[in-house]
């Protein structure tokens, strides 16, 4: 199983959306790993995310853990593939995303 952990702003359309982007992770991680994820969620409470320029912050974090090492060319593939996943659940742009697609501890 692929270890996801998922940290979203409070309000935001990823916390809003969470179910229907559990279901889309999932089934990216099986069609790409032939695996299941277990997705962890943190919500950073309203008021507590804030940019550089004290706005409020609408990013989010998107890290997958892998069982098995993955080679540089099929990892950035699949971050792009990841990071438009979320992009178009939740309505941001890459800007507002941090993705992560990491080797086994």
């Amino acid at each position: 199983m692929i270890s996801c952990v998922c940290v979203v702003q409070e309000g935001q359309t990823a916390d809003l959306r969470r179910a229907a982007i559990q279901d889309a992770i999932n089934s990216f991680c099986q069609n790409s790993f032939h695996q299941s994820a277990e997705l962890i969620w943190h919500v950073v409470p309203r008021g507590n995310g804030f940019t550089g320029g004290g706005n409020p912050s609408t990013s989010s974090v998107v890290a997958l853990t892998l069982e098995e090492g993955i080679d540089q060319i099929k990892r950035e593939r699949l971050l792009k593939a990841l990071s438009g996943l979320w992009c178009g659940w939740t309505d941001t742009s890459s800007d507002e995303l941090v993705a992560v697609i990491s080797d086994p501890r």
